[in-house]
This record gives C-alpha cells, structure tokens and sequence, in this order.
C-alpha cells in the first residue's frame, strides 16, 4: 500500500481537563482530545464529522495513518493545512464514559471550552458533516462569537423521524446483543443496518447485482460479505456505550434555525436517506436569509461527503470563504502534548 501523503506542517495533539455542565448528565469532569495542524498564525477552521470521527482528520507528520476524511485536506484543497489550521477533538462520550444521553448542547459547549483553552478567539470556519454539522448549529446558536462562518453538510436543525426510527432498531440490535452476552455482535448488526442507511439501492444495485448463494444449506446474498466486514471494522473501534449514547444524542437534537447567529452553507445530498432535502429546505427557510443551499447529487448518499472528495472540495471551495482568503483570527500560544 502506497504511503499516504503527509503534510509537512506544525501538529498539536493533545487534551484538556474542563468541567462541562451537561444537558442531561449532570456537571462532568471531562478530557477533551483534540488534533490541530497547520501554522501558528493562520486562520483555524474545525472539521467534525459523524458519531465515529474523531480528532485524526487525515495523515500528518505526527500520525502517519489515515484520517477519517482523508483525502479532503490533500494539498491544494480547501482546507489544505498548509494555509490554514484544521481542528478537531473526540466528542464528548466518545470514549464510552459517560453512559447517559448527551445533547448536541454540550458538544457545542465543550467546542467552546477547547476554543479556550487553546487561545483561538473566534474560527474562521466550521466544517461539520452529519452529526458535526448538528454540533455546528448548536455552536451557532450558543456561541456564535465564536465563529464566523457555518457549512453544515448532511445534518439539519432535526432528526428527520424516517432516520430516528432507523436508528431506533440499531439501538434494539445492541440491546439484544447485550442480553445475549454478545455485545460485539450486537454492535456489529447496529453497523450493516447502519450502511444501509448512509447509502443508496442505486449503489448496491450496481455493487452487488450477483446471484445469492447457499452456502453451508443457508442462502448468501452478494452484499453480506460487505456489510460483515463494515460490522468487524467498526466493532474493533468504536465502544457499545459510546455508539448507544451518540446515536440517542442524534434523537435529541433540535435547533431553532431563527436562533442561528452567523452565516451557514447547507449542502444536501439527492438521494440522502437519512437528511431528506425537504428538512435542509425547511432550514434554510428558517434561517430567514442567512442561508445558502447547495445540492449534490451522489450515488452514496449520506455517505457522500466521505466518498466524493473532489465534489465536496469544490463546495467547500465555493461555500467556506466565499472565494475571499480567510482572515485569521487573533491566537495566543495553543495547548499540546
């Protein structure tokens, strides 16, 4: 395998202590984990993706393995770290412990807490896609000093209640794994319904139009071996608590898009399952004309923003500084490990 690219530019990777008071769980001591590159006095935009991101967005000097979103911070894209810094943190009850429901809220506060800790006044931009793009609204309704411009790609002021109930059953998957002392299981099954969810029949139409076969006198359709491996793989990351407790927060979630302090770019995916454009349309109506909405159309779906990184830096290229360089706030020296 070809060495992923790494970016030859300055890496902070460390955590802070903070005491965060929670919407439902009460006043928490917490350790937020956070991953910022690109040079000491150049604007800073945060990039938070789904409920299983986390602060590595893609390969650099410090860590060498791929990112999550690797690809869109390449040299020359839009938020290539060599022109700006790119944050990112662990969400909050990522790490499996705190084992009550979390709100989008104390996502959005725990942002402004890390903003603090390291000296950065205000972000030149957030990028948030799924349940970041949820962060990010709330993080523009509670602290909209703190940033200047919102693209929320894949994520809307609520859940659409198609998606919940979709997300409801993964929950009962987990559930019954645990009873059955199976925990792993359980979670795997969570994932494959999962990525049904994130993508398209026109996807797997074209992926696995092959003939089923019987295997052991059991009938194998030509997508299980896909899905087994995208259960395995996410099993192997991601603990049961924090998967339960993140995809409830997802539930949680509500905004009042009048409420919203700062200009946002929605980009909405045809064919999203999970996000249908009528909810990104009732969001920029709400936003009573400091919205703008972009449409992609896409074959994955929800997943999109994960597999059409040329696109979506074209997008983010147009819709981030609006085709102005980004004005780089007033810093004081960051924290690192």
């Amino acid at each position: 395998m070809p060495a992923l690219p790494q970016v030859a530019c300055a890496v902070s990777r460390g955590s802070i202590d903070a005491v965060l008071p929670t919407r439902y769980a009460g006043t928490r001591k917490l350790r937020l984990n956070f991953e910022l590159v690109g040079p000491a006095d150049a604007p800073v935009v945060l990039v938070a993706g789904g409920i299983s991101a986390h602060r590595h967005v893609a390969a650099n000097a410090h860590n060498t393995d791929a990112g999550w979103a690797q690809g869109l911070l390449d040299a020359g894209r839009t938020l290539d770290p060599s022109a700006l810094r790119v944050l990112a943190f662990d969400y909050v009850g990522a790490d499996g412990s705190i084992d009550a429901p979390i709100d989008t809220t104390d996502q959005a506060d725990a942002v402004a807490l890390l903003l603090d800790a390291l000296g950065i006044d205000v972000l030149a931009g957030y990028v948030g896609y799924s349940y970041g793009a949820l962060v990010g609204l709330q993080l523009a309704v509670r602290h909209p000093q703190r940033l200047r411009k919102l693209v929320a790609v894949s994520g809307v002021h609520r859940p659409h209640p198609y998606a919940a109930a979709w997300r409801a059953l993964q929950r009962k998957a987990v559930a019954l794994g645990r009873l059955q002392c199976a925990d792993e299981q359980g979670l795997s099954l969570a994932r494959q319904f999962a990525m049904l969810s994130y993508r398209t029949p026109e996807e797997f139409a074209e992926r696995f139009d092959a003939p089923p076969e019987v295997c052991n006198g059991q009938v194998r359709v030509a997508a299980e071996d896909y899905l087994d491996a995208a259960g395995a793989k996410f099993v192997a990351r991601v603990s049961a608590t924090a998967w339960l407790r993140l995809s409830e927060s997802i539930d949680l979630h509500r905004v009042d898009p009048a409420q919203v302090g700062v200009p946002v770019s929605v980009i909405a995916v045809e064919g999203d399952r999970l996000v249908p454009m009528d909810d990104a349309v009732a969001l920029i109506e709400g936003l009573n004309g400091r919205g703008r909405l972009r449409v992609l159309r896409s074959p994955y779906g929800h997943d999109a923003f994960l597999k059409e990184t040329d696109r979506i830096d074209a997008l983010l290229a147009s819709e981030l500084f609006a085709g102005k360089p980004p004005v780089s706030p007033t810093t004081i020296s960051g924290v690192s490990a």
